[in-house]
């Protein structure tokens, strides 16, 4: 089966359940939670996210649900006109925090959500991701070009 398409249905009938019941902003945060830290799936369920797992479950669905979950708060930042920005940094950059929040509050229709992690394997450098748009400034990144650049010219030779 094509698991774009059943992780696309499975959502979208969890927005409308949620859009229903009222507690969309609830339900995305929780699945949210659980796609960052699949470990936290000790905490209760939210209603609705117990009803999709149950229903997955007796579907034979249960492989997709990060899939599904993942599908899910993309319809719903869509549906409720918000944008994802995530800045992750070698070391926490305040100023380049507030000059990008700045310079996206102003591109960007809706309201933003704007997360931060610092991630020393960068080495230097950030990545900047935008829904589903990234860039990638990190020295990581660029190392990993050179290198590539490098074998490349390496094989040329040889």
């Amino acid at each position: 089966m094509n698991t774009g398409a059943i992780s696309k249905r499975y959502a979208k009938a969890l927005l409308e359940l949620v859009l229903q019941t009222g507690n969309g902003e609830k339900v995305c945060a929780q699945a949210t939670r659980l796609l960052e830290n699949p470990d936290s799936a000790g905490e209760p369920l939210e209603d609705e996210l117990r009803r999709l797992v149950l229903l997955l479950r007796r579907n034979g669905r249960l492989p997709y649900v990060k899939y599904i979950l993942r599908s899910f708060v993309e319809q719903y930042y869509r549906q409720e006109g918000l944008v994802r920005a995530r800045l992750i940094s070698a070391v926490p950059a305040p100023q380049l925090e507030n000059s990008l929040r700045e310079a996206l509050g102003n591109a960007v229709e809706g309201k933003m959500i704007f997360t931060t992690k610092v991630d020393p394997n960068l080495i230097g450098g950030f990545v900047l991701e935008v829904d589903d748009r990234v860039l990638d400034a990190s020295a990581r990144s660029r190392i990993e070009r050179i290198r590539r650049q490098l074998d490349e010219l390496n094989k040329r030779i040889v």
